[in-house]
């Protein structure tokens, strides 16, 4: 009569765990396809204002006045791609802060030099 030797013991599998999200329990419902053609139909009239601002027959508004409407309307569109397309809407405070810093370096950067054409320019 031969015994067999005992099996070896082996160590049950590692549990297979998905790779750590930083957002683990705030789940956030992703957004509907109506809820994406909402916002680019909103970026395309936001474009049609932006267009429009090119006709002077249209707007007569002095220069000071349709600059400060198209930075208002590059600042909305930035706002609602960021938001949206990026689900920046969806991430951490931090996100935010830093697209926020960018955008206001941005518009900085993009006053001092109209005012720099504008004044100093011919």
């Amino acid at each position: 009569m031969t015994q067999t030797p005992p099996a070896p013991t082996e160590a049950p599998p590692a549990q297979v765990r998905p790779p750590a999200d930083e957002h683990d329990g705030e789940q956030h419902e992703h957004p509907s396809d109506r809820q994406y053609v909402k916002i680019a139909l909103i970026l395309g009239a936001l474009t049609a204002l932006e267009v429009a601002t090119y006709f002077e027959s249209v707007h007569h508004l002095g220069d000071a006045a349709l600059y400060a409407l198209l930075v208002v309307l590059m600042v909305l569109k930035f706002i609602y791609v960021v938001a949206w397309f990026m689900h920046l809407k969806f991430d951490s405070v931090l996100l935010r802060r830093i697209f926020a810093a960018g955008v206001v370096l941005a518009l900085g950067v993009y006053l001092v030099m109209l005012t720099a054409f504008r004044i100093w320019g011919g």
